[in-house]
Order: C-alpha cells, then structure tokens, then sequence
C-alpha cells in the first residue's frame, strides 16, 4: 500500500523539515488522539530510510510496538524490532524499539540511528528511560511525537524546562478534525453529582489509585455503568477504564452477569493473551473490554464506539488519551459516546475543547486538577455548560454557597456540546479588549490568562484584517 497524507498530515511533515532546517535538533509535532501521528512518522520513517539515514522509534508497551510494526507494513516499510524475545535485524535502516529493551542494550548495540522517533513522547524527559537513550546518541535528531504534551507533575518538555524538545509543532484541532469528519463526534453523558472523592489523598500529581479504587469498586457504580451501557449504546464495542486490576475484573464480571461479553486485561496478563481480546474487541467478538491502564495511550481499535470512565484523575493528559480512544471514525460509526460516570468532563472540560499546549510547563496548584476550562451541571434542567452565573439553557440564577456534592444513584445526563461551544463563545465574544480577554481567562481558572488573551485577541485582529 502506498503511504499517502492527508493536507494536515503533510503540512506537519513540511513543519518539521523547516524545524530542522532553522536549526531545531528536537521538535515535538501535537496532533490529537486520531489525527495519525503514527502516518506521519511512519512516512518520515520511509523517507529517511529510502535517503541511507537509520530510523529509530521508541515506544514503551508490547501493543505499542505491534501496532507501529503493523503500520509500517501496511505501507510497506521495511523495519527491524527491538524487543525482549526478539533478534534485532542490524540489515534495516528503519528499527522499532521497546524502550525498556533497548536501554538495557545501548553498551552492546552498535546500531546507531540519525533519527529518533519518541511516540507517546509526553514520558520523555531527561531523567527518563527515554532521555537515557536520547542522551546515548547527541548527535542523532528527535522528533517527538504526542496528542498531549502536558506532565501532571506540571514539569515542561522543552529544553528551556530542562526537558528535551526545542520547538512545538501543533496540528489541527480536536474541534477542526471533526468538523472535517476525520474524528467522531463526541456525545458525553455526565453525573447529575460526581462521586465524593473529599477524603481521597494526592499522591504524584493524582488521587491515590488504592483510595481510588476503594471508593469506585462497589455494586452500585458498576451497576450504573453496566445499566448506562444498556440505556445508551447497548451491544457497541466499548472499553471501560477502571482504577485497579481489581477494579478492572469486577467490571468485566457485572458486564458478564448481565449478558454481555466483556474480559478485562492487565499489564500481568500473558502478552499474546491480552493481544487475543484486544483482537476480540475489534473484532467485535467482545462488547465490552476493561483495563487499568493498558488501553489509555495509543491502542488503535477504530470500531469502538464507547468510553466508560470509571476513574476519576487529575491528569487532563490521561483523560484526552482514554477518551481519544474512541474518536476514531468507522464504516458506520455515527458518534463517540463516553459514559463518564466520575466527572473528569467536570475537571478537564470537554473532549474537543481548544487547548493552548506549551513546552514551558506549567506551575502545579494545589487542588487543581489541570487548566483546562471546567464545566458546570445546571440543577434544574441539568445541562452542563462553561462556569456562569446562570444556566444559559434555562436561565436558572445559580446561588452563591458552597454545594457538598454526595455519590447519588440516577441518570447520566446528556451534555449538550453544541451549547456549550455557543455559550463560550458568546461569553468570548463580549469581551472589547485584551484586559477584558485577561479578566475573563482569570475567571476560567486558566493558568496563563495573558498569553490566553493576547493569542485570542491576534487571532480577532487576524480575521478582520483578512
């Protein structure tokens, strides 16, 4: 098959050569969960390949360097892997290499590349697996490749940050992909009230996953998840995300009680295993596959039609990968639904929100889960909009007190997207000037509201220029 690209995927090939021609040795390119970063790669791959130049692509799970090797092949990419199991073939100019193995190799392998690919590279910093093998080959380029290029430890990627990449890259919008049909539209079904998680502590940027798990293990929310699966996408391949192994297996067994074929998967399991039931999945042999963790970053299964989350996190990168899941289009795929049964839309804002990305990093606030725009349930007709005095559906006048929100059995409700996206725009739109702009980034809880601002107003001046 041969390799071709979209208009994006090409501009963002053309935007990494001009990275490197103006002198970049590291640039990370930022394309949303769907987007085809693995294309893009994989065509540069070829590219350098078919030039004499030795490829590397680091990845860090099994599934992950099947996935890639998978690609490659489609488009008839010559490649080698290294991996545990595996004999490398020194022969190939493009080579696929599990970062835990290679690390473990650099004194004795002789290979050494002229390209670094760094796929999911949100892990890499200096004192990484990752910046071991980086740091192994200083004369080699990198490019790094990421839907989220944000820590939750708030530490920046570029160098300035003592990270590793020297320029940012970004690509179209979650909003814009969709909008140009190469993303699902996202439904998102939301707690009228979210799970109690005051007494759930912090540990490395994120709810403790023991109290976590604890707090979400119980009859009651696996029932609702189970009975919310039935109500809102019944028999549609699914991939719940849970907060445990535990967690993981308890889920798969209420799914299975209640008639539905469902198996969990863990980072224990057999490899070839857990590769069967992701297989099953996408497939559609499986309705339902539950995870802790191994199916949140990069597994590509484009059928699956629904995210049922069922951990709640502080880590916006987290949740854009888990729901990014199930964005991908599909012969007859009409929409993504995400089942969110823990309020990280609450925390995080909506799957296809604009996020402004940097490299500089971001200063860690205590109790705040990250600096994307919230969003807010109305307690009368419960739509769920961007933070306002009123509901801008109903007009319900929100009172000023604090609201203890308690775990309650009941309906998801159903968010309307377009609302929201009209409600802040309006909002947006009022604002005559920079400062206003400035106020009203502050009142949205944004981290920077000054570059927010500045960057809104250039792009308001643009179009009317224009």
């Amino acid at each position: 098959m041969k390799l071709t690209l979209r208009d994006y995927q090409a501009a963002a090939v053309r935007d990494v050569r001009s990275a490197y021609a103006d002198g970049c040795r590291a640039p990370l390119l930022t394309l949303p969960t769907g987007g085809g970063k693995t294309v893009i790669f994989s065509y540069i791959a070829e590219r350098a390949g078919a030039k004499g130049n030795r490829v590397l692509i680091l990845v860090h799970r099994r599934e992950l360097l099947r996935q890639t090797s998978c690609t490659l092949d489609d488009f008839g990419v010559a490649h080698g892997m290294i991996a545990a199991g595996m004999t490398m073939d020194h022969h190939q100019q493009v080579q696929i290499a599990s970062v835990q193995t290679l690390v473990r190799r650099l004194a004795r392998l002789r290979w050494a590349p002229d390209l670094i690919v760094v796929d999911e590279a949100h892990h890499a910093t200096g004192k990484t697996t990752w910046g071991q093998v980086l740091s192994h080959y200083p004369e080699a380029k990198v490019l790094g490749v990421t839907a989220t290029p944000q820590r939750l430890d708030g530490q920046g990627l570029g160098v300035e940050a003592g990270g590793i990449f020297d320029h940012l890259i970004t690509g179209p919008t979650v909003a814009q992909l969709t909008a140009a049909g190469h993303l699902s539209p996202a439904v998102v079904f939301a707690p009228r009230a979210m799970v109690d998680l005051s007494g759930i502590h912090t540990r490395a940027g994120d709810y403790a996953q023991n109290e976590v798990a604890e707090a979400m293990d119980k009859p009651t929310i696996t029932g609702d998840a189970v009975a919310h699966y039935r109500q809102h996408c019944s028999g549609e391949p699914a991939i719940a995300f849970c907060a445990s192994v535990a967690h993981a297996e308890h889920v798969a067994a209420s799914f299975q009680a209640a008639g539905f074929r469902a198996a969990s998967i863990d980072g224990g399991m057999d490899s070839d295993l857990r590769a069967q039931h992701i297989d099953d999945l996408g497939a559609g042999r499986l309705h339902v596959l539950t995870s802790c963790e191994i199916v949140s970053e990069g597994t590509d299964i484009p059928i699956v039609s629904a995210a049922i989350l069922l951990r709640p996190t502080q880590s916006l990168g987290l949740y854009l990968q888990q729901v990014g899941r199930v964005l991908r289009p599909a012969q007859g795929k009409r929409r993504a639904v995400i089942l969110d049964h823990v309020g990280n839309c609450y925390r995080h804002g909506l799957p296809d929100d604009d996020r402004e990305w940097s490299l500089e990093g971001r200063e860690k606030r205590p109790g705040t889960a990250s600096d994307a725009m919230p969003v807010r349930q109305c307690g009368e007709c419960y739509h769920v909009h961007r933070p306002a005095p009123a509901c801008p559906r109903c007009g319900y006048v929100y009172p000023v007190q604090s609201r203890k929100v308690e775990e309650v059995d009941g309906e998801l409700e159903q968010v309307d997207v377009a609302e929201v996206r009209r409600a802040a725009k309006r909002e947006q739109a009022r604002a005559k000037s920079v400062d206003d702009l400035v106020e009203l980034g502050r009142a949205r809880g944004y981290s920077n509201p000054h570059a927010w601002a500045r960057f809104v107003w250039q792009a308001r001046m643009g179009r009317r220029a224009a």
